[in-house]
């Protein structure tokens, strides 16, 4: 029984902050230097994850807003070039596009400095465009950076309860950063959507975290329980495994690559799986399509610039199994 709801019924939606990234060129410790950088790329966890989802060829549209500026520019090409509906990102003439600064540490950790909640990334609402897309939509998938801000948490909510009520489904990726703080209030709402999410994405301890209880084994039951269908555990380097109810785990080992950026896997491995699941793939093919979109965005600098289409993809697959 298919998790997901078909394409067919509408474009997967993603909600939140969409944002140029600056990348220090330098390894060492924030950004207290005066240093070189290199970018605009665009950027923000939710739009990474529709453009994937747009290149491999699901259908897919966003919401959020940029400013009336060259970043905004740099991200609204990217997006439609790449087959995602922005009828609903606005664009802010009074405030500029979001950004986020990086620098890698030399353990492979990474500092960064954000400006959302006083961008363009944080002024969107419910907006004519906005409520129309969502009367449309198939799926809506929830990035856990979005719920920091309160613009994306109240289109969220008027869209979850909609979106389901079509006979639409709804995934989440916690995506937790510790630069991002989330209030009780916020926390309320994530538990609440963890227990509506059909498909859950989550990596490292987010799992623990989402099912509010220790123990990868337990956490899954506990999920399971709550409701969830499907999970998705991302795995790094090691690849990721899904978990269903009553059903043995299926693991797809990662991909070895030549690490340049890794910003940007983990939203392109989602984008990726999201897709390809809503458009009937099986759990195995989708794991090795979401794996290959995760591992080639990671031998490219800039979060989405390695995001591939479902043909190349396929030739990255062919590459790698080729001379394993």
């Amino acid at each position: 029984m298919a998790v997901l709801t078909p394409d067919a019924l509408g474009p997967t939606v993603c909600v939140g902050e969409i944002l140029v990234e600056i990348v220090a060129t330098t390894i060492g410790e924030g950004f207290r230097a005066a240093q070189p950088l290199t970018g605009p790329y665009p950027s923000g966890a939710p739009a990474i994850f529709i453009d994937q989802c747009g290149r491999i060829g699901g259908s897919a549209a966003m919401i959020g807003a940029v400013g009336r500026d060259d970043f905004g520019a740099v991200n609204l090409d990217r997006l439609r070039r790449d087959g995602v509906d922005v009828s609903a990102v606005s664009e802010d003439a009074d405030f500029p596009t979001g950004s986020a600064f990086v620098r890698y540490r030399a353990d492979g950790s990474r500092d960064f400095v954000y400006n959302i909640a006083t961008s363009a990334a944080a002024r969107f609402g419910l907006s004519d465009a906005v409520r129309a897309l969502i009367d449309r939509a198939g799926h809506l998938h929830v990035m856990g950076t979005a719920l920091s801000m309160p613009a994306a948490r109240s289109v969220i909510e008027y869209a979850a309860p909609r979106i389901r009520a079509r006979g639409g489904s709804l995934s989440v990726d916690p995506n937790l950063r510790k630069e991002l703080a989330r209030d009780a209030e916020t926390e309320v709402l994530f538990k609440r959507l963890i227990a509506l999410s059909d498909l859950l994405l989550p990596s490292g301890d987010e799992l623990e975290r989402a099912a509010g209880i220790t123990g990868q084994d337990a956490a899954i039951t506990r999920l399971f329980e709550m409701g969830v269908k499907e999970i998705a555990l991302k795995q790094g380097a090691s690849g990721a495994t899904v978990f269903t109810p009553d059903a043995k785990p299926v693991h797809h080992p990662g991909f070895r690559v030549e690490e340049r950026d890794p910003t940007g896997a983990g939203d392109c491995f989602g984008g990726a799986y999201v897709a390809c699941r809503r458009l009937g793939l099986s759990i195995p093919d989708a794991l090795r399509y979401g794996n290959a979109a995760g591992a080639r965005n990671v031998t490219v600098l800039g979060p989405m610039e390695g995001a591939g289409t479902r043909a190349e993809l396929d030739a990255f697959i062919a590459k790698q199994e080729g001379s394993a």
